[in-house]
């Protein structure tokens, strides 16, 4: 019983991903980078968190609801790769 209430779920959760990523490909400021994030490490979740934190905050300081989401996750990509950089280095 529990196996099947635990699939019924895993089902339902697919399909929400399923609809989010066509809501995201069908919006044109939408982050096409976002589709498909579910698969992502938990190290690139919190950097992405993190972005959108800092996007969050740029939005309140300025006053204004429009921020650039790309630049902040382009951003928070450069620095992933500034800290792969610096640990090779350490190594």
């Amino acid at each position: 019983m529990v196996f099947l209430i635990q699939q019924s779920q895993n089902k339902d959760s697919v399909a929400m991903h399923l609809k989010l990523n066509e809501l995201l490909a069908s919006h044109r400021a939408a982050n096409n980078q976002l589709i498909g994030i579910e698969d992502a490490s938990e190290d690139d979740l919190r950097r992405l968190a993190a972005a959108y934190l800092r996007l969050a905050s740029r939005a309140g300081a300025h006053g204004r609801e429009s921020v650039d989401v790309d630049a902040c996750v382009e951003k928070t990509a450069a620095d992933k790769v500034k800290s792969g950089n610096e640990e090779s280095e350490r190594a």
